[in-house]
């Protein structure tokens, strides 16, 4: 097999031919004879030493060589848009950040550590996407992202290349509307046995810790919602549908957004929160501000 590097043209249209289905419609997208797009394609294949494609009928499916070649040629035509992008925001004023925000993060501690990085002397854009923790990681990979942040470090043994940084490692307090809270806050924590509770799904990594408290405590809730989202469960508990557990540290937020006051502390559950990137070293100004911002205990607690 040929080991040198394959030609790019030629793998932009075969990239153009598996999006589109047929080399017919790829070369009408390229403006560009049927038979020059077909000779190109057969070039790449013979380069390769692999058939790339399978005619069936009119349409061409992909060969599990072709399948491969494919997810390639995504990511490096993704990073070749990417380095288009950024060399027309080169010379812009601001500094663009995109982020990858776990649906289980908490808002609020989103909100905290993203400010850090607004606050930097050379103005950011921040894009943020909100979505599930996989899905983020793979975009990550992906250089769709430049970091995520989450409640849950990266599975050892993963065969993603990246890294998780520990932003911060909190206690955890339960909460609720004031009439809530006087009616079940008295003897804590034993006044909450049948007390009703908004819980995060077990998908979230601090079920499983407050399922264990509740056992250790003799404490059985009467939960009355688990939601996947955060933001959801914060509204259900605002409204006094039910106590929540929240970071300690975002106390007088919480207090101040969701009418929600402390019942009491629970130290033995304790929340993580990091941002997971794919460099072992931050090399990002706005992401290393907050690592920075983090070490030095601007936030601390959080």
């Amino acid at each position: 097999m040929n080991h040198s590097p394959p030609n790019f043209r030629h793998l932009y249209y075969f990239w153009v031919v598996a999006k589109e289905g047929s080399i017919t419609r790829a070369a009408e997208r390229l403006g560009l004879a049927i038979q020059t797009v077909s000779t190109q394609l057969a070039q790449l294949e013979q380069s390769m030493g692999k058939a790339l494609f399978t005619q069936q009928g009119r349409r061409l499916n992909l060969t599990e060589a072709g399948r491969l070649a494919l997810s390639y040629a995504d990511q490096i035509f993704l990073l070749g848009e990417q380095m288009q992008e950024a060399m027309a925001e080169a010379d812009s004023a601001r500094t663009r950040l995109t982020v990858g925000i776990s649906d289980s993060l908490p808002k609020l501690t989103a909100y905290r550590l993203l400010e850090i990085a607004t606050q930097l002397p050379r103005p950011v854009r921040l894009v943020c996407y909100e979505g599930e923790f996989d899905e983020l990681l793979a975009d990550l990979a992906l250089h769709k992202l430049d970091v995520v942040l989450t409640d849950r470090a990266v599975r050892s043994g993963t065969t993603l290349r990246v890294f998780s940084h520990l932003l911060s490692d909190s206690e955890t307090i339960v909460v609720g509307v004031p009439a809530l809270a006087k009616d079940w806050g008295a003897d804590f924590p034993r006044s909450l046995n049948g007390a009703p509770f908004l819980l995060p799904t077990r998908n979230n990594a601090l079920r499983g810790k407050i399922d264990e408290w509740f056992e250790l405590s003799g404490v059985r809730p009467d939960v009355v919602g688990e939601f996947e989202d955060n933001a959801l469960l914060n509204t259900f508990g605002r409204r006094g549908l039910g106590l929540f557990f929240a970071p300690a540290a975002l106390a007088h937020d919480i207090e101040e957004q969701f009418g929600a006051i402390l019942v009491g502390r629970v130290p033995q559950v304790r929340e993580h929160f990091y941002a997971v990137s794919n460099e072992r070293k931050i090399k990002h100004p706005a992401v290393e501000a907050i690592l920075s911002a983090v070490h030095k205990g601007v936030l601390a607690g959080t």
